[in-house]
């Protein structure tokens, strides 16, 4: 089972952990892959541009641009990659409030993919960091980059695996999955839905915890309250559920 997920621009502050190296993230043989990208991040950083900065950050206030360039990437302290994200899905996802054993589930099987850091898993280590959805690096396309150089590992990791992709549309130009998988669109009165997607792919990724799903028949037989599948679609390898909001 291993289920593909989006990060968050919201991050939280929590410290549990020390710089990152080699064993923080999977795809142990990649790190010195990320650490190009961070190399490139952080020379952006130390430059002290604002207008590159605001390019990268998403921000328009100098000072808060100032202050967040003043983090250096490779010797923040961190914490796991599940509560360092908590925008809306991280949010509707309520890990702490999870029993040990379902946060485990999460940790192990739930692929996010960062922007900056590439293919993580959740309880891969992180400092904390901002770089905006869609924003390159003077230029790097760090999806591009990514996918290039990580798509073979994700590949082996995901070989027999069941696969639910939660993932935004966006976080698909990190990888293409290339065997059988399952997605998720959500629709409210004949129409599909964006920002509320966000909370839906949360309480979905609590449910496949809570049930301990790891078959496409278990999540068929999966009840979350307020959705009711409206139709199945086969679609090559992709076999996406239809859900409609009864709320």
């Amino acid at each position: 089972m291993k289920i593909l997920f989006s990060p968050s621009e919201a991050k939280s502050e929590v410290i549990e952990n020390g710089r990152i190296d080699a064993k923080s993230f999977c795809c142990k043989s990649l790190f010195s892959k990320r650490i190009e990208v961070l190399d490139r991040y952080q020379k952006i950083l130390d430059s002290k541009n604002l207008e590159s900065l605001k390019k990268i950050f998403g921000i328009k206030d100098d000072d808060k641009c100032l202050k967040l360039s003043d983090i250096d990437i490779k010797s923040a302290s961190t914490c796991r990659a599940i509560k360092r994200y908590n925008g809306v899905a991280y949010n509707y996802l309520n890990y702490a409030t999870l029993p040990e054993k379902k946060q485990s589930y999460i940790d192990d099987n739930t692929i996010i993919f960062s922007n900056l850091f590439g293919p993580l898993l959740a309880k891969d280590n992180l400092p904390i960091y901002k770089l905006k959805q869609g924003s390159t690096l003077d230029g790097f396309k760090t999806e591009v980059f990514y996918k290039k150089y990580f798509s073979g590992k994700i590949d082996a990791i995901l070989e027999n695996e069941f696969i639910v992709d939660l993932r935004a549309g966006f976080y698909e130009k990190f990888y293409k999955i290339p065997h059988p998988y399952i997605t998720l669109k959500f629709i409210k009165n004949g129409k599909v839905v964006s920002h509320w997607a966000k909370a839906y792919r949360g309480l979905v990724l609590r449910k496949l915890a809570l049930n301990n799903i790891t078959s496409l028949e278990d999540f068929r037989d999966l009840q979350i309250k307020n959705l009711n599948i409206q139709e199945i679609q086969e679609k090559g390898l992709k076999t996406e559920f239809i859900y409609n909001i009864s709320i």
